[in-house]
C-alpha cells in the first residue's frame, strides 16, 4: 500500500468504526505502519470532514515526537508509536470506546473464556490494562503489558485497542472484540458463564490458525 492509499485507508476506517457502533464522535484513532513512519489519524476532526491530506505522518523511531501534517495527530500517539514499535509483527492499531468494551472496562473487568472465539486474540482471555490518563507513556506502558502475547485489550476506565498484521484485520478484530464483549456481558446478566478450559483454548487457537480476514 502506497502513503496516499493509506491515507484513504485510515480515513473510511475511521468512518467504518462510527457506522458500525463500534466508536462515536471522533473520540477512536487508528494507525498505520509505513515503512520507518506511522500515518495516525488526526486529532479531533469528526471523521465526516476527515480527509486523507489530514492524516498526520510521525516517525517510527524510541522517543519520536515530532509529526508532519495540517493537524496534530491523535493525543494517543504515544499508544499507537509503542505498540507497533514493540509488536513488528503488527501493522495497524485501533483504538475505540465501544458500549460493551468499554463498560467491562469501566468495571475493570477482564473478559474470560466465555467463548471459544477469545482464541483469536491470542490467549484464554483479554486482559484489562490499569488505569491511566490518556495520551500518556503510562498508558502506553500499561496496555503494552495487557498486550503480551495478545491482539487486544482494555483499558480501564477507558475503552480498547485491537492492533493486526494489517487495517483490515485490525478493524476484523475490533468487531469481534465488541461482539465478545456483549455476549459476556449478557451473559452476565443471567448468572454468569461456564467458563472454557485452556485445553479447550488451546484446542481452538489450533483450528483458527490463519483464520479471519
Amino acid at each position: 500500500m502506497d502513503e496516499a492509499a493509506a491515507r484513504a485507508a485510515i480515513v473510511a476506517a475511521c468512518r467504518q468504526l462510527n457506522a458500525l457502533g463500534i466508536n462515536q464522535g471522533t473520540s477512536g484513532n487508528i494507525s498505520l505502519r509505513l515503512g520507518s513512519r506511522i500515518l495516525i489519524s488526526p486529532s479531533a476532526v469528526p471523521y465526516e470532514e476527515m480527509q486523507p491530506g489530514q492524516v498526520a505522518a510521525m516517525p517510527l523511531a524510541p522517543g519520536a515526537s515530532d509529526w508532519e501534517g495540517p493537524a496534530k495527530p491523535s493525543t494517543e500517539w504515544r499508544l499507537h508509536r509503542d505498540i507497533l514499535l514493540n509488536r513488528p509483527e503488527m501493522g495497524a492499531v485501533v483504538h475505540a470506546h465501544p458500549p460493551h468494551c468499554t463498560a467491562l472496562a469501566i468495571a475493570r473487568r477482564p473478559i474470560p473464556s466465555c467463548h471459544y472465539m477469545v482464541a483469536v486474540f491470542g490467549g484464554s482471555d483479554v486482559r484489562c490494562a490499569p488505569y491511566a490518563t490518556f495520551g500518556t507513556e503510562e498508558l502506553a506502558r500499561h496496555a503494552l503489558r495487557a498486550l503480551d502475547g495478545r491482539s487486544a485489550c482494555l483499558l480501564a476506565n477507558h475503552g480498547m485497542i485491537v492492533c493486526g498484521q494489517s487495517l483490515k484485520r485490525a478493524m476484523w478484530l475490533a468487531v469481534e472484540l465488541e461482539a465478545l464483549a456483549r455476549q459476556y456481558w449478557l451473559s452476565l446478566m443471567i448468572g454468569g458463564p461456564v467458563l472454557l478450559s485452556e485445553a479447550d483454548i488451546a484446542a481452538t487457537a489450533e483450528r483458527l490458525a490463519g483464520y479471519g480476514v
